[in-house]
């Protein structure tokens, strides 16, 4: 049968009283398997009935969280795929479509059985919520409500991804016969039920949760039930159910003092965008809504996979082993950008040249906020140009023995650094540290090694600044296309040269080369001024109002001083304009798959302009993913169930 086993007995993990201090234990050999057995546990009834078994049972509802964001598994489903990103090697059945998406791709099985079980243990918390003793009618309804929304939450995921398939309101113990000949419910169905779950939790979760800031709270609810309104929108109803999101969310941002939330406002030096991303505001963002909270003082027990997480700036890194080498970055040595043996995602020439300006100094600092464009001599030493790199990069003869000047050292805590760098952890190596300055009057720093701007540099400037320069002139063919080895005489090395994505990389919460340790948000506020933009739009063509949303959220990515650059005119705010934005405000924070699917995108026509390199998506097939294999040899039915035709 297909259920899933507590391998621990459940009065050893009663007393773990936080989220993060809880391990995921289905996970029983890697992040690709999940092992499907019986779940046998004697005296349940006694267990789950005590406050402290019940609050148990909340929080393991908790831990598939941690396989999804920041991780693979959910990067590759929720981000990939899109106009966004490009990959020839990384998460090839996502960027692709290709072949090896299928029932037995390895991030695939993981996102259902991973969202599955948190939807079981739900399941038991709202079974068992009547039946818990010593509890007040309101601690048992703020508690229930956890599940209700992480039931609700879950339930989005799993119909955005993969339709209409097995919707279960019972824990597998209980409904065991039907486990094993599951039924299909309609879309339709599924988001009856995930809508009245988030109804239930935003009526019910306390405005704060204390200090176990992972926990949903009243503003993750209102926030999740208002985009759950919104993505609804696409199976009919329209203008009924973007009203009910507009009404949600013109609620959380009229009173997000009172519900614990804002956005970050900007000063003559900084962008409230950019303060949104500072390390120090990262473990009590008032704009994160609803997040994976890390404790960085306990980072092995943190999170269920233990050292295994925290690497999301890995997989969207340049390649600074290879190329980057050859002008002074290192695999190993730079904990900031991380370490460069697990990457290859790379951003669309759409996503570098129309979403985001192509300007050396824009008003909007989201691009500089969202991608690494200067990497750094990273060696701890000096480092000398050779003449044979300059004639394979057909640079100035000139430049051999020039010096790029190490920038790596060791961060301590408590010092602050160039532009204002700080540490949490007691030492940090990193680049970024020592000669960061500008002595040779150049306009670029002297430790500077590899350049990758969004916007175009003259041919005199690659040729004579020393280091090596990537725009996207050498990224892309002219028919928008990544370079390739065959399609460019330097395809071989330009098409491992890109800005890398960058919000889960503040130097502050570096742990080493390989670990971050800072909060990934599920869901933030920003958003949420977006889906009201969106909503007032779907619901009656309000621009104005949408205009205003979408404004206010502009103007915090500029200083003080660069405002009103931002400010679009009412005409220009339709919903093409939204979808752009919400690219610019969110690239990376894997919301892009479910946005194009809303917006009617997910299709070969929108793909080949926005992202060329996509060429194996079939309309139709592609809007689902595949059921894994999986689960369908754990039942009965597996033909009759079907694979969503792959």
């Amino acid at each position: 049968m297909y259920h899933f086993k507590i391998l621990r007995k459940m009065k050893k993990i009663l007393n773990l009283k936080r989220i993060t201090s809880i391990l995921f234990i289905l996970l029983i050999t890697t992040s690709c398997e999940l092992e499907e057995v019986n779940r046998e546990i004697q005296d349940t009834d006694l267990v789950y009935t005590s406050v402290t078994g019940y609050e148990g049972v909340i929080n393991y509802a908790y831990n598939s969280l941690y396989y999804f964001y920041g991780k693979l598994d959910g990067i590759g489903a929720q981000e990939m795929g899109t106009d966004l990103w490009w990959s020839e090697s990384y998460l090839s059945p996502y960027t692709q479509y290709g072949s090896e998406l299928t029932t037995t791709q390895g991030q695939n099985q993981v996102f259902w059985q991973g969202f599955y079980a948190a939807i079981n243990y739900a399941n038991l918390g709202i079974y068992y919520a009547d039946k818990v003793t010593d509890y007040t009618d309101e601690q048992r309804n703020e508690k229930v409500a956890e599940a209700y929304f992480i039931r609700g939450w879950s339930y989005l995921q799993i119909v955005e991804q993969y339709g209409g398939v097995v919707l279960r309101t019972l824990p597998s113990s209980i409904d065991s016969e039907k486990e094993n000949f599951p039924v299909r419910s309609t879309e339709l169905e599924f988001y009856d039920l995930i809508l009245s779950d988030l109804e239930f939790a935003a009526k019910y979760l306390p405005v704060s949760q204390g200090a176990e800031k992972g926990r949903a709270s009243k503003k993750a609810a209102l926030g999740m039930l208002a985009k759950a309104y919104l993505q609804r929108t696409r199976l009919g109803d329209e203008a009924l159910y973007a009203s009910k999101a507009l009404k949600v969310a013109k609620d959380l941002i009229d009173n997000q003092a009172a519900y614990g939330c804002g956005l970050w406002e900007s000063t003559d030096t900084e962008s409230g965008y950019a303060q949104l991303w500072d390390g120090p505001n990262n473990k009590n963002n008032k704009e994160f809504l609803f997040l994976e909270s890390i404790d960085p003082n306990d980072e092995t027990r943190a999170n269920p996979e233990g050292n295994n997480r925290g690497r999301t700036r890995q997989y969207y890194e340049m390649d600074l082993k290879n190329v980057g080498a050859e002008w002074g970055t290192t695999e190993k040595n730079c904990a900031w950008y991380g370490r460069a043996n697990s990457n290859g995602i790379k951003p669309t020439k759409y996503l570098l040249t129309e979403i985001f300006t192509p300007e050396k100094n824009p008003a909007d600092t989201r691009f500089q906020n969202t991608f690494f464009t200067e990497y750094y001599n990273s060696r701890w030493s000096d480092f000398k140009i050779s003449s044979e790199v300059l004639a394979k990069y057909e640079k100035d003869p000139a430049l051999a023995g020039h010096v790029i000047k190490n920038t790596a050292g060791t961060y301590y805590s408590g010092e602050v650094y160039y532009d204002g760098r700080t540490v949490y952890r007691p030492t940090v190596n990193a680049s970024g540290n020592v000669n960061m300055v500008d002595n040779d009057s150049d306009g670029y720093l002297d430790g500077i090694s590899v350049f990758t701007p969004n916007y175009p540099m003259t041919a005199a400037e690659k040729y004579s600044l020393p280091f090596l320069i990537a725009t996207p002139d050498e990224m892309f063919d002219s028919s928008g296309r990544w370079v390739t080895d065959a399609s460019s005489s330097l395809g071989a090395y330009y098409k491992k040269c890109y800005p890398s994505f960058n919000k889960f990389s503040s130097i502050y919460w570096i742990y080493n080369n390989q670990r971050w340790l800072g909060d990934v948000p599920i869901l933030r506020l920003g958003d949420v001024y977006l889906i009201a933009a969106e909503a007032a739009l779907r619901a009656s063509n309000d621009q104005a109002t949408a205009a205003g949303y979408v404004n206010t959220l502009r103007k915090r990515a500029a200083i003080t001083s660069r405002q009103n650059e931002m400010i679009v005119p009412v005409g220009q705010v339709d919903l093409d304009f939204i979808l752009a934005e919400r690219a610019r405000e969110l690239t990376g924070e894997q919301v892009r798959w479910e946005d194009l699917k809303r917006f009617g995108k997910l299709n070969n026509t929108y793909l080949n302009r926005t992202n060329p390199d996509i060429t194996g998506f079939v309309d139709d097939k592609h809007i689902v993913r595949p059921v894994p294999q999986s689960f369908l040899d754990a039942i009965g039915n597996a033909n009759e169930f079907g694979t969503n035709g792959y």
